[in-house]
């Protein structure tokens, strides 16, 4: 278990009644953006709070910023103290998907606005209830406060960013989508097939064990350290289809032991949406 990053369903359910402790369901689907709240209200962990992806772990789109762009520094701020995130509360994310494919966002969300105390519920849902946790259904909600925070804004890097160091050698671009994506054999989602003219593949299942968990720290830590060939964690960019994968990754270099990594929030339906970047197929 990597300190400060996961928690187990077992030490989850040991801190049942904590008023420091907030919880929240981000399950979502990409190919049905209201499958998860639900899901979510079927059925849930007690005193979890939805966190839609589309609603409020998203900015508001402009057809050129990509499907998923961030929200504001003020809207984040306004959301979260809603959800009355203060600085003494322990934030816990799950979903249903890839050991925290969507609970990431919020954790990278928060992280990006200065606030620690956030953790991935290992394994998920389905850990939870493998562990015999409780459910409930409904919709719940939080007493609102006053969340304190300020953007980390060097956390994420743009499209002109992206495209100066590319293939500089210095810095390092990945691309978190499958494979056959990456090289323009299809894309389900976005305009235009292909990659960042420079970016490598790294496909983010590639960090899951077969169980639907992350991998341990030090399997991962070996994949990441073969990706990166030298160039330091900080200096390294993650992209994906619309800005949710690259959260994602971020959180396994941390697990890792690789803290620093950026996204690029707009990621791959923000750069194939503008016809003045370049595109790149195949393999690099």
């Amino acid at each position: 278990m990597s300190a400060g990053l996961l928690i187990t369903a077992d030490e989850l359910m040991s801190r049942a009644g904590d008023p420091n402790l907030g919880i929240f369901d981000c399950r979502a689907r990409l190919e049905a953006p209201e499958a998860g709240e639900r899901e979510y209200l079927v059925a849930h962990i007690p005193g979890a709070v939805f966190a839609h992806l589309e609603r409020d772990l998203s900015g508001e789109k402009t057809g050129r910023n990509g499907r998923h762009p961030l929200p504001t520094p003020e809207a984040i701020t306004a959301r979260f103290s809603e959800w009355g995130i203060a600085p003494q509360t322990t934030v816990v994310a799950y979903d249903d998907v890839g050991g925290g494919l969507a609970a990431a966002r919020l954790w990278w969300l928060l992280r990006y606005m200065g606030h620690e105390r956030a953790l991935i519920l290992d394994g998920g849902w389905q850990a939870w209830m493998y562990a015999g946790g409780l459910i409930q259904g409904g919709s719940q909600r939080r007493a609102a406060g006053t969340f304190v925070g300020q953007p980390r804004f060097d956390m994420a890097r743009d499209g002109d960013f992206v495209a100066n160091v590319a293939a500089s050698g210095e810095w390092l671009v990945v691309d978190s989508r499958m494979g056959s994506r990456y090289r323009g054999e299809e894309e389900p989602f976005d305009p235009v097939a292909g990659h960042v003219p420079g970016a490598r593949n790294h496909y983010w299942l590639e960090s899951l064990a077969p169980d639907g968990r992350l991998l341990p720290p030090r399997q991962l830590r070996t994949a990441f350290e073969r990706l990166l060939g030298g160039v330091a964690p900080e200096r390294t960019i993650f992209y994906c289809g619309s800005g949710v994968t690259s959260a994602f990754q971020v959180l396994a270099m941390e697990v890792a032991g690789l803290p620093g990594a950026k996204i690029y929030p707009g990621s791959w339906s923000e750069w194939s949406n503008d016809p003045a970047r370049p595109v790149a197929t195949g393999d690099r």
